[in-house]
C-alpha cells in the first residue's frame, strides 16, 4: 500500500444518499495523505423512492480505472434476515475489495426515520437492535467487517441516545462473539466522534472486543462529501492504541496492516 492509513467506509454517487465524486473524495485524501475504499450501499429492504440499490458491473467498470494502491473498491451490504444468499449471489458478481456488513432496519423500519421509534421503548428496540445485529452477522459470515455499532445512537430521538456497555452488556458481548467467531473486523466509525461522550461510551465496547480475544479494527468515516473524508482520524488512532487493537483495511477480501498498535 502506498499510503500508511485509510479511510475504509466512503460513499460515492453509486450510493443512493450520496453524489460525490469520486475524484472529489480522491482528491480529498490525497491532501491528508490517506487512502481510501469505497463502499456503496445495498440494501434490498427498502420501499419508497429512494432505492439502495446499484449495479455492481457498472460500478466496476467506472471505477476500475482508479483502483490502485492508494484507492480499493468495497461495499456496504445492509444486513437483512433471509437476505444472506442474495448478498452472496451480489458480491460475487465483481472482484470486491472489502465487503462492510451494517443494520440501518429494524422490523423493516429504517433507523434514521421518526416512525421507527414510535411507540417503543430505548431499552426494548436497542435489545432488538443488538440481538439482529449478532444473528445476522452469523447470517452473513462471509462479510469482512461490521460498520457502526452505534449507529442507531445516531438518530434515535431519547434524551440519552448513547449505546453503552453497561446498559446492554448480554447483547454487546453476543455481538462481539459474533464477530470474532466470524473473524470479522469490527469497524471504529468516527461520525460521531465530534461528540466526546459519544466516543467515551464507545472505549468500554471496545475493550471487551479486546479482552473477548479480538484484535482487528478498520477505521471509517462514513464520509458522504469530500469535507467529511478522514474526520476524527487522529482521535481514532489513539481510540485504537487505548484499545490495544489493530488498524487494518481490505484489498482483495484480505486484511492489510495500516498501524500496528
Amino acid at each position: 500500500m502506498g499510503v500508511k492509513f485509510f479511510d475504509s467506509h466512503v460513499h460515492t454517487r453509486f450510493s443512493a444518499d450520496s453524489e460525490m465524486r469520486a475524484e472529489d473524495a480522491i482528491e480529498a485524501a490525497r491532501r491528508q495523505g490517506i487512502g481510501l475504499v469505497f463502499t456503496e450501499h445495498i440494501d434490498y429492504g427498502y420501499v419508497g423512492e429512494k432505492k439502495f440499490l446499484f449495479d455492481p458491473i457498472e460500478y466496476w467498470k467506472t471505477y476500475e480505472q482508479l483502483r490502485g494502491e492508494n484507492l480499493s473498491l468495497g461495499v456496504e451490504m445492509g444486513l437483512e434476515p433471509g437476505k444472506s444468499r442474495m448478498s452472496r449471489e451480489f458480491i460475487a458478481r465483481v472482484p470486491f475489495d472489502e465487503v462492510i456488513g451494517a443494520i440501518h432496519l429494524i422490523d423493516g423500519k429504517d433507523i434514521y426515520e421518526p416512525d421507527c421509534y414510535e411507540g417503543r421503548q430505548q431499552h426494548e428496540l436497542y435489545s432488538n437492535y443488538l440481538r439482529l445485529m449478532a444473528a445476522m452477522v452469523r447470517e452473513h459470515p462471509y462479510i469482512d467487517t461490521l460498520a457502526h455499532i452505534d449507529y442507531i445512537a445516531r438518530y434515535a430521538p431519547y434524551d440519552e441516545p448513547n449505546l453503552t456497555f453497561a446498559s446492554w452488556r448480554e447483547e454487546i458481548e453476543a455481538v462481539l462473539r459474533a464477530i470474532i467467531e466470524t473473524d470479522t473486523s469490527f469497524e471504529i466509525n468516527t461520525r460521531r466522534f465530534c461528540d466526546r461522550l459519544a466516543m467515551k461510551e464507545l472505549v468500554p465496547i471496545f475493550k471487551q472486543y479486546k479482552k473477548m480475544g479480538g484484535r482487528f479494527v478498520t477505521v471509517g468515516s462514513d464520509a458522504h462529501r469530500p469535507d467529511a473524508i478522514g474526520d476524527g482520524f487522529e482521535q481514532a488512532k489513539e481510540f485504537a492504541r487505548e484499545c490495544e487493537l489493530t488498524i487494518v483495511t481490505f484489498r482483495e477480501r484480505k486484511r492489510i496492516l495500516v498501524e500496528r498498535q
